[in-house]
């Protein structure tokens, strides 16, 4: 039933294979390394070629690779265990020799493959031809939610009862109310009780005790004297202004209203040079040239993650060279240790919440996870790495190769080609609400100024309230930081805005032939946030594309 079975080694190296068909299935394997394997997508172990289906498991202790082909239209349960059946066997069989280095020995595997084979199609078999039985409540999930639920109800019942031991009280019933009966009182618990000199019976201590009880309640016809009066009700007031901690004042309403700082061509006039900080000036003059790697400007590690990490090593280290000496210090430093699951599993959850926090969607984070946990697995640690440090660098090195462009981008190169043929360069910010679409088109901005060229901002989110006010204030404090006097007098950053309610595709297309007309190298189109499920947003956004191929 299989067509193809192989080890071969991550440089390339085949150890070993069996093929069951005469055809050529070179091309299957090599889709399958071009496209998932290269690409470390750890979480997809199932991969369509043709009529073809190949599942790999990775060794990452011996750095293997294990590829299994077979027919798509064969349903095979029994391939995963198969497939680690055989890897287990072929590490077990030449475990000495792959440590060793020795890949290009002649492995002789057939005879114990056949053997897993048959043992599997035997199983597979097996399980076909027995009913499959209803699992039984007590091994449903169900019950172990409500057996753990129990456990937890019955822990929190005693730390209830410990807690009132500590405090000296003790859990009693509650007191019965007493009857009052010419001047005395009679506890409803009992059953004959005597007060004020004489007997009285069990009827009577009933319907005093009904007496009283209508009494207390009003429901008697008599007013409860003893009871205190009913507050009145407070009269609604109405909703009242919010007062936040650090609102401000009148003065700082007018100092914030940029209304009136609009120019008639759209553009922006800059702030003044009170409004800025010696932080912000510091800026000036720091972002000319290439843009940084995201290492060397943002450090997203966390230090105090390290710090504990490192000090758990040193204990480890410490504790093994107290009682065997100096020389058992170094056998410890570099003693190898091999990545679990286990071990991995409360960091990678802790990763996946990180990634979450930083709005990477759930689904996509725990594909990341799942993979970064395959590429790992098995993997035998380096002499001072620990396993937080390694699984944050795999997922910054799989972030890095995902985030990656397939062609180099060098935006400095294409604007100065663009400005060459006397036409703006033109850069469109599109995403979903909230992703930093405006803020991050800021940062460009002023990258771009850096560097010497003109920028003109089209504001292009007529929807969202706020947008075009946003934009604004980020052009004066950009034109504040690079006033036209130290340019020659031209200003470097400009806004071209219509207002809202407006057709985004159509401002686009009037800031493109205002920036050829003034000679602006550079349009920074700001849009709408909109979700790829949104069939109107989305048409309107291939219309501002389209109009970029029309001017």
């Amino acid at each position: 039933m299989l067509d193809l079975f192989t080890i071969f080694s991550k440089g390339g190296i085949v150890l070993w294979y069996f093929q069951g068909v005469n055809q050529v299935l070179t091309e299957p394997v090599n889709a399958l390394i071009k496209t998932v394997i290269l690409q470390e997508r750890g979480n997809v172990s199932s991969f369509q070629h043709g009529s073809l289906t190949l599942e790999y498991k990775l060794d990452n202790e011996f750095e293997l690779i294990f590829v299994v082909a077979y027919q798509k239209i064969l349903q095979l349960s029994y391939i995963d265990k198969f497939i680690d059946d055989v890897r287990r066997e072929f590490r077990d069989k030449y475990a000495q020799d792959l440590r060793d280095g020795h890949v290009m020995r002649d492995f002789d595997f057939t005879e114990e493959f056949q053997r897993l084979l048959k043992k599997a199609e035997a199983s597979a078999k097996n399980q076909a031809k027995q009913p499959r039985q209803m699992r039984t409540f007590e091994e449903s999930q169900k019950s172990q939610k409500s057996v753990a639920s129990l456990k937890v109800d019955k822990k929190k019942e005693k730390e209830k009862e410990n807690v009132g031991k500590k405090k000296g009280k003790t859990p009693a019933e509650p007191a019965a109310p007493a009857a009052v009966i010419n001047g005395g009182t009679v506890n409803s618990g009992g059953g004959g009780g005597q007060t004020g000199g004489g007997g009285v019976g069990q009827d009577t201590i009933l319907r005093n005790r009904e007496e009283f009880f209508k009494k207390m309640t009003g429901k008697g016809g008599k007013k409860n004297t003893g009871a205190s009066p009913k507050p009145e009700k407070e009269k609604k007031k109405g909703k009242a202004p919010t007062k936040w901690a650090n609102g401000g004042s009148s003065k700082d309403a007018k100092i914030l209203d940029f209304s009136g700082d609009k120019e008639s061509n759209g553009s922006m006039a800059g702030a003044g040079e009170e409004d800025l900080g010696d932080a912000e000036r510091a800026w000036v003059g720091s972002m000319s040239g290439e843009l940084k790697s995201v290492g060397d400007v943002y450090d997203d590690d966390d230090d105090d993650e390290e710090e504990e990490e490192e000090e758990e090593i040193q204990q480890q280290h410490s504790k093994k060279s107290s009682g065997f000496g100096v020389f058992n210090m170094f056998k410890g430093l570099v003693g190898q240790k091999t990545i679990t699951a286990e071990a991995m599993a409360p960091v990678l959850d802790k990763m996946r919440d990180h990634l979450i926090g930083k709005n990477v969607a759930a689904d996509i984070a725990d594909q990341l996870c799942t993979s970064v946990a395959t590429k790992l697995e098995g993997r035998v640690l380096g002499t001072f790495s620990g396993v937080t440090s390694t699984i944050r660098q795999a997922i910054r090195d799989s972030l890095v190769q995902i985030l990656t462009p397939k062609r180099r981008i060098d935006i400095l190169r294409d604007v100065m080609e663009a400005k060459s043929q006397n036409r703006p360069y033109t850069i469109t910010f599109c995403g979903v609400n909230g992703v930093g679409k405006s803020t991050n088109l800021a940062k460009i901005c002023f990258w771009l100024v850096e560097n010497g060229f003109r920028v003109l901002i089209a504001a292009c989110d007529t929807f969202r309230a706020g947008a075009v006010e946003q934009l604004r204030t980020h052009a004066r404090r950009m034109a504040a930081l690079h006033p036209p006097e130290n340019h020659g007098g031209v200003k470097m950053v400009q806004l071209y805005e219509k207002g809202y309610g407006k057709d985004a595709a159509g401002i686009a297309m009037e800031a493109i032939n205002f920036a050829r007309e003034q000679h602006i190298d550079v349009v920074l189109v700001d849009t709408a946030g909109r979700m790829q499920d949104n069939e109107p947003l989305m048409r309107a956004l291939s219309k501002v594309g389209w109009n970029y191929y029309l001017r």
